[in-house]
């Protein structure tokens, strides 16, 4: 009888979790994005709707998109860009904030090379990242690895490990991306070390 009820309980911990984070994320990211430019179309048509910031802001990802996908456009935005990176507080965060996106997004601007397993936080923990490059310090080389969060490997941090410390595995950055961004659910079997 408790073994049932245990396996009923864990049943519906199954079904309803899931549907109660997916919930929650996507209600963070709806109240997020209505609220950019909802305020200001909620006063040019006189009342209150809900989903017009983020109807407005989704239509206005789409059309600069299209926009500077066209040559006549794509000038005008590297120009604006060139504008904001002369901007000393802006530019820290949007340039930086830009190549993340494009070296997760573009592929012809991949700016990560490998995945890697490290050793992270500790000791004995290990967590996917994403090798940028290689950097030398005195007679030391190191390898930059960007370790994402979940679920959106847009955010994480940046560490410096040495070449010794680091696992290359034979897996693609999109994989890499792809267990991250589903917490470890869609992974391979088995992570195979990079053939030498």
């Amino acid at each position: 009888m408790v073994k049932a009820l245990r396996n009923y309980f864990l049943s519906g911990v199954l079904i309803i979790v899931p549907l109660i984070i997916t919930y929650l994320v996507l209600r963070f990211l709806f109240l997020g994005l209505d609220g950019l430019l909802s305020p200001l179309i909620n006063k040019l048509i006189g009342f209150n709707f809900p989903g017009t910031g983020l109807l407005a802001t989704l239509i206005l990802i789409f059309v600069a998109g299209l926009f500077a996908s066209s040559l006549i456009f794509s000038r005008l935005v590297s120009y604006g860009e060139s504008l904001v990176n002369k901007i000393p507080v802006v530019r820290t965060v949007y340039g930086p904030a830009k190549q993340l996106v494009e070296s997760l997004t573009v592929a012809e601007k991949r700016g990560f090379k490998q995945t890697v397993l490290v050793q992270f936080p500790r000791k004995e923990i290990y967590t996917l990242g994403f090798v940028a490059k290689k950097v030398q310090m005195s007679d030391q080389a190191f390898l930059v690895v960007f370790v994402p969060s979940t679920p959106t490997p847009f955010t994480g941090s940046t560490h410096l490990f040495k070449e010794e410390e680091v696992t290359f595995l034979d897996l693609s950055v999109e994989e890499g991306i792809e267990f991250i961004v589903s917490g470890g659910i869609a992974s391979p079997d088995k992570f195979k070390p990079k053939a030498k």
